[in-house]
């Protein structure tokens, strides 16, 4: 399983999994568990839907090399 979360796509999957999870809390809705995705794919570094659409956000287009 190798990583395809770039850390600005990490940065921002925690704070979207966070500001989920707290209006989950403040509104009593179990919705908010649905953060628990964006913040565990950030935590892990890495997204399985990024892979059948071939995404890989983990390099700068300079310093990546294409496979």
């Amino acid at each position: 399983m190798n990583k395809n979360i770039g850390k600005v796509d990490k940065v921002i999957r925690i704070v979207v999994g966070v500001a989920i999870i707290a209006f989950g809390l403040v509104n009593n809705s179990w919705l908010g568990l649905i953060g628990l995705i964006p913040l565990g794919t950030a935590l892990i570094g890495w997204c399985p839907l990024y892979c059948p659409l071939k995404i890989n956000t983990t390099c700068d287009k300079e310093n990546c090399e294409k496979k």
